[in-house]
Protein backbone atom coordinates (compact mmCIF):
# COMPACT_ATOMS: atom_id res chain seq x y z
CA UNK A 1 0.00 0.00 0.00
CA UNK A 2 1.29 3.05 -1.07
CA UNK A 3 1.86 5.46 1.22
CA UNK A 4 1.78 3.61 4.08
CA UNK A 5 4.54 4.26 7.02
CA UNK A 6 6.29 2.46 9.02
CA UNK A 7 4.23 3.85 12.04
CA UNK A 8 1.38 2.20 10.37
CA UNK A 9 3.19 -1.84 10.61
CA UNK A 10 4.75 -1.02 14.09
CA UNK A 11 1.50 0.58 15.58
CA UNK A 12 -0.18 -2.89 13.89
CA UNK A 13 1.76 -4.97 15.42
CA UNK A 14 1.68 -3.49 18.84
CA UNK A 15 -2.12 -3.96 18.52
CA UNK A 16 -2.23 -7.26 16.75
CA UNK A 17 0.16 -7.95 19.93
CA UNK A 18 -2.58 -7.06 22.71
CA UNK A 19 -5.27 -8.31 20.95
CA UNK A 20 -3.69 -11.67 20.57
CA UNK A 21 -2.28 -12.20 24.14
CA UNK A 22 -5.52 -10.87 25.77
CA UNK A 23 -7.59 -13.51 23.83
CA UNK A 24 -5.25 -16.43 24.81
CA UNK A 25 -4.40 -15.31 28.31
CA UNK A 26 -7.41 -13.30 29.39
CA UNK A 27 -6.65 -13.34 33.39
CA UNK A 28 -3.11 -12.41 33.14
CA UNK A 29 -4.17 -9.41 30.70
CA UNK A 30 -6.74 -8.46 32.98
CA UNK A 31 -4.44 -8.64 35.66
CA UNK A 32 -1.17 -6.74 34.27
CA UNK A 33 -3.62 -3.68 32.97
CA UNK A 34 -5.00 -3.89 36.41
CA UNK A 35 -1.38 -3.49 37.62
CA UNK A 36 -0.50 -0.79 35.85
CA UNK A 37 -3.58 1.61 35.99
CA UNK A 38 -3.53 0.93 39.57
CA UNK A 39 0.40 1.83 39.35
CA UNK A 40 -0.24 4.84 37.51
CA UNK A 41 -3.53 6.46 39.42
CA UNK A 42 -1.63 6.28 42.88
CA UNK A 43 1.35 7.72 42.37
CA UNK A 44 -0.01 10.21 39.35
CA UNK A 45 -3.41 11.23 40.08
CA UNK A 46 -1.94 14.35 41.63
CA UNK A 47 0.03 14.98 37.36
CA UNK A 48 -3.41 14.58 35.84
CA UNK A 49 -4.76 16.76 37.58
CA UNK A 50 -2.30 19.49 37.64
CA UNK A 51 -1.94 19.09 33.66
CA UNK A 52 -5.19 19.27 32.59
CA UNK A 53 -5.86 22.28 35.00
CA UNK A 54 -2.59 23.91 32.69
CA UNK A 55 -4.47 23.23 29.36
CA UNK A 56 -7.36 25.20 30.66
CA UNK A 57 -5.12 28.16 31.54
CA UNK A 58 -3.32 28.14 28.56
CA UNK A 59 -5.92 28.37 26.00
CA UNK A 60 -8.13 30.82 28.27
CA UNK A 61 -4.65 32.47 27.93
CA UNK A 62 -4.66 32.67 24.43
CA UNK A 63 -7.65 33.72 24.20
CA UNK A 64 -7.24 36.76 25.82
CA UNK A 65 -3.92 37.54 24.48
CA UNK A 66 -3.13 38.88 20.91
CA UNK A 67 -2.18 35.64 19.82
CA UNK A 68 -6.14 34.74 19.49
CA UNK A 69 -6.00 37.50 16.27
CA UNK A 70 -3.75 34.94 14.07
CA UNK A 71 -5.77 32.67 12.12
CA UNK A 72 -5.58 28.54 11.80
CA UNK A 73 -4.33 28.97 8.36
CA UNK A 74 -2.97 31.84 5.72
CA UNK A 75 -4.65 35.56 6.26
CA UNK A 76 -7.22 34.86 3.45
CA UNK A 77 -8.10 31.56 4.19
CA UNK A 78 -12.34 31.25 4.76
CA UNK A 79 -13.59 28.49 6.96
CA UNK A 80 -14.94 24.68 5.28
CA UNK A 81 -17.73 24.41 7.53
CA UNK A 82 -20.42 26.57 8.93
CA UNK A 83 -21.43 27.32 12.58
CA UNK A 84 -24.52 24.70 12.51
CA UNK A 85 -22.18 21.69 10.64
CA UNK A 86 -18.95 22.46 12.34
CA UNK A 87 -20.46 22.17 16.03
CA UNK A 88 -22.33 19.40 15.10
CA UNK A 89 -19.12 17.73 13.74
CA UNK A 90 -16.91 18.21 17.03
CA UNK A 91 -19.20 17.41 19.36
CA UNK A 92 -20.28 14.03 17.66
CA UNK A 93 -16.46 13.20 17.46
CA UNK A 94 -15.86 14.60 20.91
CA UNK A 95 -18.48 13.65 23.14
CA UNK A 96 -21.15 11.03 21.62
CA UNK A 97 -21.30 7.63 23.23
CA UNK A 98 -20.06 9.08 26.66
CA UNK A 99 -22.97 11.48 26.92
CA UNK A 100 -25.79 8.99 26.20
CA UNK A 101 -24.04 6.31 28.50
CA UNK A 102 -23.05 8.79 31.26
CA UNK A 103 -26.38 11.24 30.84
CA UNK A 104 -28.26 9.79 33.55
CA UNK A 105 -25.91 7.35 35.35
CA UNK A 106 -23.58 9.82 36.01
CA UNK A 107 -26.09 12.18 38.36
CA UNK A 108 -27.43 9.45 40.24
CA UNK A 109 -24.25 7.69 41.09
CA UNK A 110 -23.09 10.54 42.35
CA UNK A 111 -26.41 11.34 43.93
CA UNK A 112 -27.54 7.45 45.55
CA UNK A 113 -24.49 5.24 45.07
CA UNK A 114 -20.97 7.01 45.54
CA UNK A 115 -21.42 10.88 46.31
CA UNK A 116 -17.74 12.23 46.32
CA UNK A 117 -18.76 14.16 49.67
CA UNK A 118 -21.61 14.47 51.15
CA UNK A 119 -24.31 11.61 52.75
CA UNK A 120 -25.96 9.37 49.86
CA UNK A 121 -29.33 10.57 48.84
CA UNK A 122 -28.89 13.93 50.63
CA UNK A 123 -30.22 17.14 49.36
CA UNK A 124 -26.12 18.53 49.26
CA UNK A 125 -25.34 15.10 47.31
CA UNK A 126 -28.02 15.75 45.14
CA UNK A 127 -26.49 19.45 44.51
CA UNK A 128 -23.09 17.85 44.09
CA UNK A 129 -24.10 15.07 41.54
CA UNK A 130 -24.84 17.85 38.71
CA UNK A 131 -21.86 20.46 39.68
CA UNK A 132 -19.24 16.98 39.75
CA UNK A 133 -20.90 16.05 36.14
CA UNK A 134 -20.14 19.57 34.85
CA UNK A 135 -16.88 19.62 36.09
CA UNK A 136 -16.34 15.87 34.64
CA UNK A 137 -17.85 17.22 31.03
CA UNK A 138 -16.98 20.76 31.06
CA UNK A 139 -14.17 22.77 29.74
CA UNK A 140 -11.44 21.25 31.69
CA UNK A 141 -12.36 17.90 29.15
CA UNK A 142 -12.96 20.39 25.60
CA UNK A 143 -9.96 22.23 26.91
CA UNK A 144 -7.91 18.66 26.07
CA UNK A 145 -9.27 18.40 23.03
CA UNK A 146 -8.63 22.12 22.00
CA UNK A 147 -5.20 22.05 22.74
CA UNK A 148 -3.96 18.92 20.55
CA UNK A 149 -6.32 20.55 17.93
CA UNK A 150 -5.19 23.61 17.69
CA UNK A 151 -1.64 22.89 17.90
CA UNK A 152 -2.13 20.67 14.73
CA UNK A 153 -4.05 23.02 12.65
CA UNK A 154 -1.54 26.23 13.28
CA UNK A 155 1.37 23.78 11.98
CA UNK A 156 -0.79 22.46 9.21
CA UNK A 157 -2.66 25.36 7.74
CA UNK A 158 0.03 28.44 8.97
CA UNK A 159 3.15 26.29 8.50
CA UNK A 160 2.61 23.80 5.80
CA UNK A 161 3.11 20.82 8.09
CA UNK A 162 2.18 17.35 7.92
CA UNK A 163 -0.99 16.63 9.86
CA UNK A 164 1.25 14.16 12.02
CA UNK A 165 1.82 14.79 16.14
CA UNK A 166 5.26 14.63 15.06
CA UNK A 167 5.66 17.19 12.99
CA UNK A 168 4.09 19.49 15.98
CA UNK A 169 7.45 19.21 18.29
CA UNK A 170 9.74 20.50 15.15
CA UNK A 171 10.39 23.70 17.02
CA UNK A 172 11.42 21.93 19.75
CA UNK A 173 13.72 18.91 18.29
CA UNK A 174 14.09 19.95 14.86
CA UNK A 175 15.64 17.10 12.05
CA UNK A 176 15.25 14.45 14.66
CA UNK A 177 11.60 14.36 14.19
CA UNK A 178 11.94 13.02 10.68
CA UNK A 179 14.01 10.28 12.15
CA UNK A 180 13.20 7.42 14.90
CA UNK A 181 12.27 9.79 17.33
CA UNK A 182 9.56 11.31 15.22
CA UNK A 183 8.39 7.90 14.32
CA UNK A 184 8.13 6.92 18.43
CA UNK A 185 6.29 10.09 18.81
CA UNK A 186 3.55 9.27 16.26
CA UNK A 187 3.22 5.55 17.60
CA UNK A 188 2.41 6.85 20.81
CA UNK A 189 -0.32 8.92 19.72
CA UNK A 190 -1.25 6.31 17.06
CA UNK A 191 -1.84 3.69 19.90
CA UNK A 192 -3.46 5.92 22.50
CA UNK A 193 -6.06 6.99 19.88
CA UNK A 194 -7.09 3.04 19.38
CA UNK A 195 -7.17 2.45 23.02
CA UNK A 196 -9.21 5.78 23.38
CA UNK A 197 -11.88 5.14 20.65
CA UNK A 198 -12.00 0.88 21.11
CA UNK A 199 -12.80 2.00 25.01
CA UNK A 200 -15.79 3.80 23.66
CA UNK A 201 -17.17 1.50 21.14
CA UNK A 202 -16.92 -1.09 24.03
CA UNK A 203 -19.33 1.28 26.39
CA UNK A 204 -21.25 1.72 23.32
CA UNK A 205 -22.00 -2.33 22.70
CA UNK A 206 -22.43 -2.50 26.36
CA UNK A 207 -25.41 0.06 26.35
CA UNK A 208 -27.01 -1.05 23.41
CA UNK A 209 -26.79 -4.52 24.61
CA UNK A 210 -28.32 -3.03 27.41
CA UNK A 211 -30.61 -1.25 25.90
CA UNK A 212 -32.00 -4.92 24.27
CA UNK A 213 -31.75 -6.56 27.23
CA UNK A 214 -33.78 -4.03 29.27
CA UNK A 215 -36.75 -4.00 26.18
CA UNK A 216 -36.72 -7.55 24.84
CA UNK A 217 -34.79 -9.48 27.30
CA UNK A 218 -31.83 -10.34 25.12
CA UNK A 219 -29.21 -11.88 27.42
CA UNK A 220 -26.83 -9.29 28.88
CA UNK A 221 -23.32 -10.75 28.07
CA UNK A 222 -20.47 -10.30 25.94
CA UNK A 223 -20.95 -12.63 23.15
CA UNK A 224 -24.16 -10.05 22.34
CA UNK A 225 -21.69 -7.32 22.41
CA UNK A 226 -19.67 -9.00 20.41
CA UNK A 227 -22.21 -9.33 17.67
CA UNK A 228 -22.90 -5.30 17.72
CA UNK A 229 -19.46 -4.69 17.35
CA UNK A 230 -19.62 -6.46 14.21
CA UNK A 231 -22.48 -4.89 12.55
CA UNK A 232 -21.39 -1.42 13.51
CA UNK A 233 -18.23 -2.16 12.22
CA UNK A 234 -19.42 -3.20 8.94
CA UNK A 235 -21.64 -0.29 9.19
CA UNK A 236 -18.90 2.26 9.34
CA UNK A 237 -16.88 0.69 7.19
CA UNK A 238 -19.71 1.22 4.37
CA UNK A 239 -19.48 4.88 5.56
CA UNK A 240 -16.53 4.77 4.96
CA UNK A 241 -16.56 4.84 1.33
CA UNK A 242 -18.40 8.12 1.29
CA UNK A 243 -15.60 10.29 2.63
CA UNK A 244 -14.89 13.00 5.34
CA UNK A 245 -17.32 15.67 3.58
CA UNK A 246 -20.40 13.32 3.30
CA UNK A 247 -20.71 10.64 5.27
CA UNK A 248 -19.42 12.09 8.41
CA UNK A 249 -20.62 15.28 7.53
CA UNK A 250 -24.53 13.50 7.32
CA UNK A 251 -24.17 11.34 10.44
CA UNK A 252 -22.74 14.19 12.44
CA UNK A 253 -26.30 15.70 11.23
CA UNK A 254 -27.96 12.63 12.00
CA UNK A 255 -26.87 12.75 15.29
CA UNK A 256 -27.62 16.14 16.48
CA UNK A 257 -30.81 15.61 15.06
CA UNK A 258 -31.61 12.31 16.98
CA UNK A 259 -30.11 14.19 20.17
CA UNK A 260 -32.34 17.34 19.87
CA UNK A 261 -35.09 14.64 19.44
CA UNK A 262 -34.15 12.77 22.66
CA UNK A 263 -33.28 16.13 24.47
CA UNK A 264 -36.49 18.07 23.73
CA UNK A 265 -38.44 14.73 24.28
CA UNK A 266 -37.62 14.33 27.52
CA UNK A 267 -36.78 18.11 29.20
CA UNK A 268 -40.80 18.43 28.32
CA UNK A 269 -42.23 14.85 29.21
CA UNK A 270 -39.78 15.33 32.27
CA UNK A 271 -39.73 17.38 35.14
CA UNK A 272 -38.97 20.92 32.87
CA UNK A 273 -38.99 24.02 35.51
CA UNK A 274 -36.79 21.69 38.07
CA UNK A 275 -34.78 20.45 35.04
CA UNK A 276 -33.57 24.31 34.32
CA UNK A 277 -33.77 25.78 38.08
CA UNK A 278 -31.22 23.18 38.46
CA UNK A 279 -29.54 23.82 35.21
CA UNK A 280 -29.39 27.34 36.30
CA UNK A 281 -28.12 26.79 39.61
CA UNK A 282 -25.58 24.41 38.93
CA UNK A 283 -23.70 26.67 36.48
CA UNK A 284 -23.12 28.95 39.34
CA UNK A 285 -21.66 26.31 41.98
CA UNK A 286 -19.87 24.68 38.72
CA UNK A 287 -17.79 27.97 38.06
CA UNK A 288 -17.41 28.77 41.76
CA UNK A 289 -15.81 25.58 42.73
CA UNK A 290 -14.02 25.07 39.64
CA UNK A 291 -10.14 26.45 41.36
CA UNK A 292 -10.99 24.03 44.00
CA UNK A 293 -12.20 21.21 41.85
CA UNK A 294 -9.15 21.22 39.61
CA UNK A 295 -6.70 20.18 42.13
CA UNK A 296 -8.41 18.34 44.64
CA UNK A 297 -6.79 15.42 45.67
CA UNK A 298 -7.58 14.69 49.74
CA UNK A 299 -4.45 13.19 50.69
CA UNK A 300 -5.77 13.01 53.81
CA UNK A 301 -8.88 11.48 53.07
CA UNK A 302 -8.30 7.44 51.54
CA UNK A 303 -12.18 7.21 50.52
CA UNK A 304 -12.13 10.47 49.21
CA UNK A 305 -8.96 10.33 47.17
CA UNK A 306 -10.27 6.53 45.77
CA UNK A 307 -13.17 8.65 44.88
CA UNK A 308 -11.53 10.98 42.46
CA UNK A 309 -9.11 7.87 41.02
CA UNK A 310 -12.65 6.30 39.66
CA UNK A 311 -13.86 9.28 38.39
CA UNK A 312 -11.64 12.55 37.89
CA UNK A 313 -8.40 10.88 36.81
CA UNK A 314 -10.59 8.22 34.58
CA UNK A 315 -12.40 10.85 32.88
CA UNK A 316 -8.97 13.12 32.34
CA UNK A 317 -7.59 10.16 31.08
CA UNK A 318 -10.14 9.47 28.82
CA UNK A 319 -10.24 12.50 27.33
CA UNK A 320 -6.60 12.53 26.73
CA UNK A 321 -6.80 8.97 24.79
CA UNK A 322 -8.84 10.68 23.06
CA UNK A 323 -7.21 13.65 22.26
CA UNK A 324 -5.21 12.42 18.87
CA UNK A 325 -8.22 11.31 17.78
CA UNK A 326 -10.60 14.09 18.24
CA UNK A 327 -7.88 16.92 18.32
CA UNK A 328 -6.75 15.23 14.71
CA UNK A 329 -10.47 15.95 13.29
CA UNK A 330 -11.03 19.04 14.79
CA UNK A 331 -8.37 20.14 13.56
CA UNK A 332 -9.39 19.15 10.00
CA UNK A 333 -12.73 20.96 9.81
CA UNK A 334 -11.52 24.22 11.37
CA UNK A 335 -9.11 25.88 9.12
CA UNK A 336 -9.75 29.11 8.10
CA UNK A 337 -10.86 30.17 11.79
CA UNK A 338 -8.97 32.53 14.50
CA UNK A 339 -7.37 31.28 17.48
CA UNK A 340 -9.80 32.85 19.75
CA UNK A 341 -12.49 32.16 17.20
CA UNK A 342 -11.62 28.84 17.46
CA UNK A 343 -10.99 27.99 21.32
CA UNK A 344 -14.12 30.22 22.29
CA UNK A 345 -16.24 27.77 20.24
CA UNK A 346 -14.18 24.41 21.37
CA UNK A 347 -14.62 25.14 24.96
CA UNK A 348 -17.62 26.93 25.55
CA UNK A 349 -20.38 25.54 23.20
CA UNK A 350 -19.83 22.07 23.40
CA UNK A 351 -19.48 22.86 27.38
CA UNK A 352 -22.85 24.49 27.58
CA UNK A 353 -24.77 21.77 25.41
CA UNK A 354 -23.02 18.71 27.63
CA UNK A 355 -24.63 20.90 30.70
CA UNK A 356 -28.32 20.71 29.58
CA UNK A 357 -27.85 17.15 28.46
CA UNK A 358 -27.17 16.26 31.91
CA UNK A 359 -29.60 18.34 33.67
CA UNK A 360 -32.46 16.87 31.43
CA UNK A 361 -30.91 13.61 31.78
CA UNK A 362 -29.53 13.42 35.27
CA UNK A 363 -32.76 15.10 37.30
CA UNK A 364 -35.29 13.29 35.66
CA UNK A 365 -33.55 10.24 36.90
CA UNK A 366 -33.10 11.70 40.33
CA UNK A 367 -36.64 12.52 40.79
CA UNK A 368 -37.78 9.43 39.24
CA UNK A 369 -35.29 7.55 41.49
CA UNK A 370 -36.77 10.05 44.76
CA UNK A 371 -40.61 9.20 43.63
CA UNK A 372 -40.04 5.01 44.47
CA UNK A 373 -38.19 3.85 41.02
CA UNK A 374 -35.15 1.86 41.73
CA UNK A 375 -32.86 3.27 38.93
CA UNK A 376 -29.77 3.55 41.19
CA UNK A 377 -29.79 -0.52 41.17
CA UNK A 378 -29.56 -0.74 37.47
CA UNK A 379 -26.20 -0.97 35.71
CA UNK A 380 -24.85 1.83 34.60
CA UNK A 381 -25.51 0.69 31.01
CA UNK A 382 -29.39 -0.09 31.48
CA UNK A 383 -29.84 3.55 33.92
CA UNK A 384 -30.99 5.59 31.02
CA UNK A 385 -33.63 2.86 30.01
CA UNK A 386 -34.93 2.69 33.36
CA UNK A 387 -35.43 6.14 33.50
CA UNK A 388 -37.12 6.58 29.95
CA UNK A 389 -39.23 4.14 31.60
CA UNK A 390 -40.87 5.94 34.34
CA UNK A 391 -41.84 8.52 31.17
CA UNK A 392 -44.57 8.91 29.11
CA UNK A 393 -43.51 6.76 25.33
CA UNK A 394 -40.90 5.03 27.08
CA UNK A 395 -40.97 2.37 24.15
CA UNK A 396 -39.84 4.97 21.59
CA UNK A 397 -37.42 7.00 23.70
CA UNK A 398 -35.75 4.05 24.18
CA UNK A 399 -35.46 3.26 20.73
CA UNK A 400 -34.65 6.73 19.79
CA UNK A 401 -31.53 6.34 22.43
CA UNK A 402 -30.28 2.61 20.51
CA UNK A 403 -30.28 4.41 17.57
CA UNK A 404 -28.75 7.77 18.69
CA UNK A 405 -26.21 5.31 20.26
CA UNK A 406 -25.70 3.37 17.08
CA UNK A 407 -25.19 6.88 14.67
CA UNK A 408 -22.59 7.91 17.57
CA UNK A 409 -20.88 4.67 17.29
CA UNK A 410 -20.35 4.97 13.79
CA UNK A 411 -19.77 8.09 13.56
CA UNK A 412 -16.78 8.00 16.34
CA UNK A 413 -15.08 5.04 14.57
CA UNK A 414 -15.59 6.45 11.53
CA UNK A 415 -13.95 9.78 12.14
CA UNK A 416 -11.21 7.61 14.03
CA UNK A 417 -10.37 5.22 11.13
CA UNK A 418 -10.05 8.67 8.91
CA UNK A 419 -7.32 10.60 11.61
CA UNK A 420 -5.56 6.80 12.03
CA UNK A 421 -5.10 6.70 8.58
CA UNK A 422 -3.91 10.41 8.40
CA UNK A 423 -1.34 9.66 10.57
CA UNK A 424 0.07 6.41 9.67
CA UNK A 425 0.38 7.87 5.99
CA UNK A 426 2.19 10.77 6.80
CA UNK A 427 -0.25 13.22 7.25
CA UNK A 428 -2.31 12.66 4.32
CA UNK A 429 -5.91 14.04 3.63
CA UNK A 430 -6.84 11.30 1.64
CA UNK A 431 -5.74 8.10 3.28
CA UNK A 432 -6.13 4.86 1.36
CA UNK A 433 -9.54 3.51 1.91
CA UNK A 434 -7.85 -0.41 2.66
CA UNK A 435 -5.74 1.78 5.60
CA UNK A 436 -9.19 2.67 7.10
CA UNK A 437 -10.47 -0.87 6.99
CA UNK A 438 -7.40 -2.46 8.85
CA UNK A 439 -7.64 0.50 11.47
CA UNK A 440 -11.79 -0.34 11.95
CA UNK A 441 -10.74 -3.92 11.98
CA UNK A 442 -8.26 -3.16 14.75
CA UNK A 443 -10.17 -0.90 17.00
CA UNK A 444 -13.24 -3.19 17.21
CA UNK A 445 -10.59 -6.21 17.89
CA UNK A 446 -8.95 -4.26 20.71
CA UNK A 447 -13.07 -3.34 22.08
CA UNK A 448 -13.65 -6.82 21.83
CA UNK A 449 -10.97 -8.02 23.65
CA UNK A 450 -11.19 -5.43 26.66
CA UNK A 451 -14.97 -6.10 27.09
CA UNK A 452 -13.61 -9.97 27.43
CA UNK A 453 -11.01 -9.70 29.43
CA UNK A 454 -12.48 -7.60 31.98
CA UNK A 455 -15.67 -5.94 30.99
CA UNK A 456 -16.34 -2.12 31.82
CA UNK A 457 -13.40 -2.30 34.66
CA UNK A 458 -10.64 -3.67 31.86
CA UNK A 459 -11.57 -0.43 29.36
CA UNK A 460 -10.72 2.15 32.40
CA UNK A 461 -7.99 0.47 33.12
CA UNK A 462 -6.74 0.41 29.17
CA UNK A 463 -7.59 3.79 29.74
CA UNK A 464 -5.54 5.03 32.08
CA UNK A 465 -2.32 3.40 31.27
CA UNK A 466 -2.69 4.55 27.59
CA UNK A 467 -3.35 8.02 27.91
CA UNK A 468 0.12 8.36 30.13
CA UNK A 469 2.67 8.85 27.55
CA UNK A 470 0.46 10.86 25.45
CA UNK A 471 0.28 13.52 28.32
CA UNK A 472 3.84 14.16 28.43
CA UNK A 473 3.64 14.68 24.44
CA UNK A 474 0.76 17.35 25.12
CA UNK A 475 2.93 19.14 27.02
CA UNK A 476 5.46 19.88 24.63
CA UNK A 477 3.50 20.47 21.98
CA UNK A 478 2.24 23.25 24.44
CA UNK A 479 5.84 24.65 24.62
CA UNK A 480 6.34 24.39 21.24
CA UNK A 481 3.57 25.82 19.97
CA UNK A 482 4.01 29.19 22.22
CA UNK A 483 7.51 29.47 21.35
CA UNK A 484 6.31 29.55 17.45
CA UNK A 485 3.53 31.96 18.13
CA UNK A 486 6.27 34.34 19.93
CA UNK A 487 7.83 33.94 16.61
CA UNK A 488 4.98 34.45 14.88
CA UNK A 489 3.84 37.80 17.24
CA UNK A 490 4.92 40.49 14.72
CA UNK A 491 2.47 38.64 12.09
CA UNK A 492 -0.62 39.36 14.12
CA UNK A 493 -2.68 42.49 12.70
Amino acid sequence: MKKVTSVFYITLALTLALSVWGSIAPVRFENYSAALQNYISIHFGWYYLIIVSLFVVFCLYLIFSPYGKLKLGKPDDKPDFSYPTWFAMLFSAGMGIGLVFFGAASPISHYIKTPPLAEPGTTEALEDSLRITFFHYGVHAWAIYAVVALVLAYFKFRHDKPGLISATLEPIFGERMNGAWGKAIDVIAVFATIVGVATTLGFGATQINGGFSYLFGIANEFWVQLIIIFVVTVLFMISTYTGLSKGIKYLSNANMGLSGILFFATLIIGPTLYILNSFTDTIGAYIQSLPTESVRISPNNDDERQWITNWTVFFWAWWIAWAPFVGIFIARISKGRTIREFLSGVLIVPSVVSFLWFSTFGITGIQAQNNGADIASLPDEQVLFGVFDQLPFSFILSILAVLLIGTFFITSADSATFVLGMQTTNGSSDPPTMVRFVWGIAQSAIAAVLLYTGGLQALQNALISAAFPFSIIMLLMIYSLYKTLRKDKGKIH
